[in-house]
């Protein structure tokens, strides 16, 4: 893809409710009928492990058509001692532009900057078919975990050098900005900022059922 045919710039705040129906488009009825991302990204940007620095959007075409995140999170040893961590996500590309490579943009130039940051590790939570090509690995393949020894599927970890682990055990300490999307009456009245779309069931809700409740256990 040509650079000219796109551009990567941090989030503004007029771009704020663009962005929102974004992830609204690109998440409608994807892992389960409707959706919150788009609640999510509003309520995160006034959290204290937000960090605006990674917030970036893709343009083509003159107009959004991708968006990124990241939070602050960590990972805590057996002796109780924390490593700083960045949590990716949401990263949302707009349904009439998707498996065209703007995600891998997107994460390839945010990722500089995280390691420019000081960080050696990234996290998300999703699908692997979707990551594992930008080099995230199973949580498992660095013994980070849940509480209770628990290793998810879906638990995804980049590290950006060889030695951003050593073999020792790490649990995983997300941060909350994401809790207020169990209100699910707050998400419902939020969504009326938007155009109405019809809440359906289809298929890849029970494929987001399936990655995300699956664990490795050996």
């Amino acid at each position: 893809m040509n650079k000219n045919d796109y551009i990567i710039r941090l989030e503004t705040e007029k771009d704020y409710h663009e962005v929102e129906n974004l992830a609204r488009e690109a998440f409608w009825n994807l892992s389960f009928p409707g959706c919150n991302e788009h609640y999510f990204i509003h309520v995160m940007r006034n959290h204290e492990a937000f960090i605006p620095e990674l917030a970036h959007v893709i343009e083509a075409d003159g107009k959004i058509i991708g968006c990124i995140m990241y939070t602050k999170a960590a990972l805590e040893d057996e002796n109780g001692n924390m490593k700083p961590i960045v949590s990716m996500g949401p990263i949302c590309i707009h349904p009439d532009y998707q498996r065209r490579g703007f995600s891998r943009i997107l994460l390839e130039h945010t990722f500089e900057i995280v390691k420019n940051m000081g960080y050696d590790t990234v996290i998300n939570f999703g699908n692997p078919d979707n990551y594992v090509a930008r080099g995230y690995k199973s949580c498992k393949k660095y013994n980070v975990c849940f509480e209770g020894d628990i290793f998810p599927a879906a638990l995804l970890v980049k590290a950006f050098s060889d030695d951003a682990f050593d073999g020792r055990k790490w649990l995983y300490r997300p941060n909350d900005a994401d809790a207020p999307c169990e209100d699910e009456a707050a998400v419902e009245e939020f969504d009326k900022n938007f155009p109405p779309k019809v809440k359906a069931w289809q298929p890849s809700q029970e494929e987001f059922y399936i990655h995300s409740h699956s664990v490795i256990n050996w």
